[in-house]
Formats: structure tokens, sequence, C-alpha cells
């Protein structure tokens, strides 16, 4: 379809006997009237968006300090926030469109990928293996590993405590189905574990710390020997392809408050209590195990992962074998 405003404006520059500047007027005008909008405002570009999905930890303190708006604004980019309970639900949101970037562990982008979803690795923690943990009640009969067989294990389906609980059962001679799964996200799972309608919980912080806290849970074990439990920033393919700028920012405003918490950790477990809405000692023991870092991905991180994607095909966890290099950022 042709422009009408270009049409109308080489019509009145080829108008016989019209002054120059009377050209120039009329053709200003018809350009202005076609900026503006039928709603009566002046029509603009559309300005990009960072829809930010977090769980309740490290980008709650990125949310509450806007420093991230700050840096992305010079940019013309606005972001937004929408906070979930756990990692699979973010990945849902992002395989629908509703979010651009998230956290999440290590295993939901697995089962995401495995149904399909465009995510990407948009960049990585270092290793936090202390920040999940196998809990039973301060007063169980359960003292080993080794005692779960058979017992009631409850944790969110599709999380990174999934993983941890397949390679700790492993390495203590069980096999994951030597135990009775009980699929709960974390508030449900909690108060299960209170009534004692399971024998164990697998969670993570700050969950985790507050039921060392307030209902003295025991810690059977964490990760450490068993799964790295690396935070792990994600994106769609088309959001890193076309805005691979904010990306980079994203990550580097996530690194910078790594940095400032492992300065300041007192300051730091004052100000999440504050966000998270907990108390202090719960925060503080959270910050006290955090290792600290964050840059984007590396081939050596795809392999991580792809050693996850690979027991949880041999498991029919998945239903086939990924090739997680297919999820390198753009620029890897």
């Amino acid at each position: 379809m042709k422009n009408p405003t270009n049409t109308a404006a080489q019509r009145a520059a080829s108008a016989p006997g019209l002054p120059r500047r009377r050209v120039l007027a009329t053709a200003l005008g018809l350009g202005l009237a076609g900026a503006w909008s039928a709603g009566g405002a002046w029509a603009q570009a559309p300005a990009r968006v960072l829809r930010v999905g977090h769980q309740k930890g490290w980008l709650s303190l990125l949310k509450a300090r806007g420093t991230l708006e700050k840096r992305l604004a010079p940019l013309g980019v606005k972001v937004t926030w929408t906070e979930f309970n756990a990692g699979p639900v973010q990945l849902e949101a992002l395989n629908v469109g509703s979010i651009d970037f998230g956290d999440v562990g290590e295993a939901p982008p697995i089962f995401a990928q495995a149904a399909g979803a465009p995510l990407v690795y948009a960049g990585a923690s270092v290793p936090r293996p202390e920040l999940e943990a196998l809990l039973v009640p301060k007063d169980s009969p359960i003292r080993s590993v080794a005692d779960l067989k058979g017992k009631r294990v409850a944790y969110n389906k599709g999380s990174n405590v999934q993983y941890f609980l397949v390679k700790l059962l492993q390495k203590h001679g069980l096999a994951y189905g030597d135990v009775q799964s009980v699929f709960l996200a974390p508030a449900d799972a909690r108060a299960a574990f209170e009534k004692g309608a399971v024998d164990a919980w697998l969670i993570w912080d700050p969950f985790l710390a507050a039921a060392q806290k307030t209902l003295q849970a025991r810690v059977l074990a964490d990760a450490n020997g068993v799964a790295n439990n690396r935070y792990y920033y994600f994106s769609s393919r088309d959001y890193a392809t076309r805005n691979p700028d904010v990306l980079r920012i994203a990550i580097e405003e996530i690194n910078r408050i790594d940095t400032w918490v492992s300065k300041n950790k007192d300051a730091a477990a004052a100000e999440l209590a504050g966000v998270l809405g907990l108390d202090k000692e719960i925060t503080a023991l959270y910050v006290g195990r955090v290792r600290f870092g964050t840059a984007p991905v590396t081939r050596d991180i795809l392999a991580e992962q792809q050693e996850i994607a690979d027991t949880f095909h041999a498991l029919k966890l998945i239903p086939k074998k990924l090739n997680l290099l297919h999820a390198a950022p753009v620029d890897l």
C-alpha cells in the first residue's frame, strides 16, 4: 500500500506555482499529521521491556534497590517484575511468553527444554551446594540417607532438588524408586513436614534456613559432593538474540549484588530480611553459606547441565535426549 502522507507531500511539491517555502510547510504539516495517532497522542516507537520473573532471594535484592532500572533507563528499557514460588512455574511463564528473564536452579531448565521451551542460559552462579538440603524432623529416627528407603520424601517436582535427590540416593546405594516421592510446592511441603505427613523434605534457601530456625529441622545431608546447585539465569532465544545488551547488563548487576553481599554480609542479611519479610537470624544463616560470583555461561557449565539431562533421560524422567549446546547464549 502506498504511504498517503508521502503521496500527498509529493503532490504538494509538484503543484505548479506554489512558492518553495509553502511547499515545505505543506509537506511538514502532512508529515506531522501522519505522526499524530487516532487517539490524539504522538505516535512513538515502542520502548523495550525486560520482564523479570524471580523467586524470593537474590533477585529480590536487585528489585528492591532499583539498580537494574537505572542501568537500563538510558537504553529506553522498562523493567517489570513478577514473583514465583519455584523455578518450574517461571519457565512455564517463559514458554508462554509472559516473562523474558528469570532465576532458576539446575533441573527446571532441563524439564522445560525437554518440553520444547526455547530457553537459553544467560548466566550462572558459582556452585552453591550448601543452599539445598534434605531435612528431617528434629526427633526423627532417620539418621542416614540409607534410612530413607521406603520413606515419603517431599519436594517440588522438576526443581533443582529433584536432581539432588537422584544423585544423593545413588551415592548411598539407593535407587530413585526406593523412596516415595511426594510432589509439593515449598509452602505445602512445609505444612506436610510440620504435620508429619512426610518423613523428609528436600528444599532450598531461604525456605531451608527458615525450617532450620523455626522448626528446628535437622539437616540429613546438603548437596556438597553431590550436586553443584548453580543458580541459572535464563531467557528465550528470541529475546536473547534481539537484546544481548540488556541481558549482559542484567548479569552484571546480579554480580554486583554478589560482590556487595560478600563484603557486607550483616547488612545484606538485614536488607534481605526486610525484602523477604523474614527474621534476620534466618537470612543471616542463608547469607552465611552463600558462595559468590555470577557470570555468563561457558561450555564447561553447559556440560554440567548435559550430565543432568542425560541422568533424567536414563531414568525416563524426560522423554527425549537433549543437546544442551543448542541452549548456549548467542555469543558463546
